[in-house]
């Protein structure tokens, strides 16, 4: 098959880091995979993908840009002249201009949904655009139970019927075998790291206020990079935390930064699936997380769940673990033994088989007609 990926930016996230885990493996099972992804900034997951051979088109400088109607109307181009079998969408932007893309010639089209919520759900305006772009859609592949959940019941019932769930995969082994990154663990005493875009549904402010409720030789290391970076330097700032709160920007060695790290932590006001909280349930790392859903799921009876925008109970839960070793062991031990269960073999496998199931449903549709 020739699949086409389309995607805002090759930023920090879970949707990005899943275009690194999953294109260069299903073009390891002989497809023709390649990347549409409207910002042009080259980050470190745009060269992995680049390194393994994976054709990129970019359009735009900036994701301030994302829906510059260029990008429509390069897509549309992209899409006519590149044959392809499925295209696969991530994001919202992708997502209606792919939709409008299809009125104009018609493609197979497959989406994502990588989150249990997002703003376009709360604008009442938007919605009957929203069921419109995602009744062009053959499949729409949900990345948790409850981000399927809370599809259906935003799309209603008679969209539902192309819905399904696929649970993101990780390359569990390197994570869990991974060498400390040495410039992360001469930082500090004790490192908590968190590995998250900086954007409105991560919530970094948290971790960082929970650093005073900590002893001094606890540092917080904040592997990411996004719109909201100014104004994490400025509550740094405001708190006084310079020498102890440190952004590392974006890096491509995350396993060697998580096994550099005393303890791993992912808070969010709402996440998907997040790959990044297995990734760090795989470090042999203790790992915490905010209780909201998307997170919960996972980690509840395996890591350690705190209230969502608590600083003080984010504190307290890592003195907890720091106190009680055994304790500490236990929390390890059932992390990875959960993480141990998205093997991203599965994850393609998964993949490929809703691309022939479309491709198949699509052809025997215009041999009928």
């Amino acid at each position: 098959m020739k699949i086409l990926h389309v995607i805002t930016s090759l930023l920090t996230g879970g949707a990005e880091k899943l275009m690194v885990d999953l294109l260069p493996r299903m073009k390891g099972e002989g497809h023709e995979v390649e990347l549409c992804v409207f910002d042009k900034t080259r980050t470190p997951f745009y060269e992995q993908l680049e390194k393994a051979g994976i054709r990129i088109y970019s359009f735009v400088d900036g994701v301030d840009k994302v829906y510059s109607l260029k990008n429509l109307y390069c897509l549309w181009r992209l899409i006519r002249k590149g044959k392809y079998d499925i295209v696969h969408t991530h994001n919202t932007a992708p997502q209606l201009f792919a939709a409008f893309g299809d009125v104009l010639c018609s493609v197979v089209l497959c989406t994502t949904e990588h989150n249990t919520s997002n703003r376009r759900r709360g604008w009442t305006w938007y919605a009957p655009l929203d069921r419109w772009m995602f009744s062009r859609y053959k499949k729409v592949i949900c990345i948790s139970d409850q981000a399927e959940i809370n599809h259906r019941a935003h799309v209603g019932e008679a969209l539902s019927g192309n819905v399904c769930t696929i649970y993101n995969g990780i390359d569990y082994d390197r994570y869990a075998h991974a060498s400390a990154a040495q410039d992360v663990r001469g930082i500090g005493r004790k490192i908590i790291t968190n590995v998250a875009g900086f954007r409105y549904q991560k919530d970094q402010p948290t971790l960082i206020r929970a650093m005073a409720f900590l002893p001094e030789e606890f540092h917080l290391c904040l592997a990411g990079d996004g719109e909201r970076r100014e104004e994490y330097e400025g509550i740094i700032a405001e708190l006084g935390l310079q020498d102890r709160v440190h952004l590392l920007g974006l890096r491509s060695d995350i396993p060697e930064v998580l096994a550099a790290s005393d303890y791993v932590v992912m808070c969010s006001h709402f996440e998907g699936l997040s790959l990044s909280s297995l990734e760090g349930m795989a470090s042999g790392r203790p790992f915490l997380a905010s209780d909201v859903d998307g997170l919960h799921e996972i980690v509840d009876g395996n890591g350690v769940l705190f209230a969502h925008e608590d600083a003080k109970g984010f504190a307290e839960a890592v003195m907890r673990l720091e106190g009680d070793e055994e304790y500490r062991r236990e929390i390890v031990r059932k992390c990875q033994a959960k993480a141990a269960k998205y093997d991203v073999s599965v994850m393609v496998e998964r993949y490929l088989g809703v691309y022939e199931e479309v491709a198949l449903v699509q052809g025997q549709s215009q041999g009928q007609s």
